[in-house]
């Protein structure tokens, strides 16, 4: 390699370090990678957002929920929601596999701490695709309207966190409201649909403040 040859590609490497990720075409990160390997320079990180922010487990979370991507069933009232996103991991790249366990208020705002219901577990698909079928929850006093979920990496330590709602009244008044954690809500048929998608950083520290 010629001397221009390297100090071509150091500039490259300068070039992608000094811009955001975002601005980085896809397209020149395979060049930039090889440069800074060939410079000793160590190659940039992809970048898709900020990781999802953990939250308090609360008080009523149970081992050991059934397998099943839908909550509702015989019992179980209120307005259907369908709550979908994807698991990625710090490279930005969907996590197959990645395990998710959600519980929940029913619609009146009361937990089953006797049995399972409106509690189940289900694993991502092969493009870190989840898809959860369920009611609106209620509202209890002090809090807003959420949705708990632990979402692990095969091999990671999980991410324990809560997800809201837009727009809420509630959710001024809950001071352990975050607004990184709001789900894209809109009307559906029938229901509510929502979106949220989970970006995991195994080096974040996982504890929620």
């Amino acid at each position: 390699m010629t001397r221009n040859d390297v100090l071509a590609r150091r500039r490259l490497l300068a070039l992608s370090l000094a811009l955001p990720a975002t601005l980085v075409l896809p397209s020149l990160l395979p060049g930039i990678r090889r440069a800074a390997a060939q410079t000793g320079g160590p190659a940039p990180r992809a970048s898709c957002g900020t990781s999802t922010p953990a939250a308090v487990e609360g008080p009523y979370w149970k081992a050991r929920s059934p397998q099943r991507a839908t909550l509702v069933e015989p019992g179980v009232s209120g307005t259907r929601l369908v709550v979908s996103g994807v698991v990625r991991g710090a490279d930005c790249a969907p996590v197959p596999g990645a395990l998710l366990d959600f519980w929940q208020a029913d619609a009146g705002g009361s937990y089953d701490n006797a049995g399972f219901r409106l509690r189940g577990h289900q694993l991502a698909d092969a493009q870190g695709r989840y898809e959860l079928v369920t009611v609106l929850p209620g509202i209890y006093t002090g809090r807003a309207r959420h949705l708990h979920v632990k979402v692990q990496a095969p091999g990671q330590p999980p991410l324990t966190t809560q997800l809201y709602f837009p727009g809420e009244a509630g959710n001024s008044r809950d001071g352990l409201f975050d607004r990184q954690l709001v789900m894209r809500v809109e009307d559906g048929a029938g229901g509510k649909v929502a979106a949220f998608d989970f970006l995991l950083d195994p080096r974040a520290a996982r504890r929620a403040p």
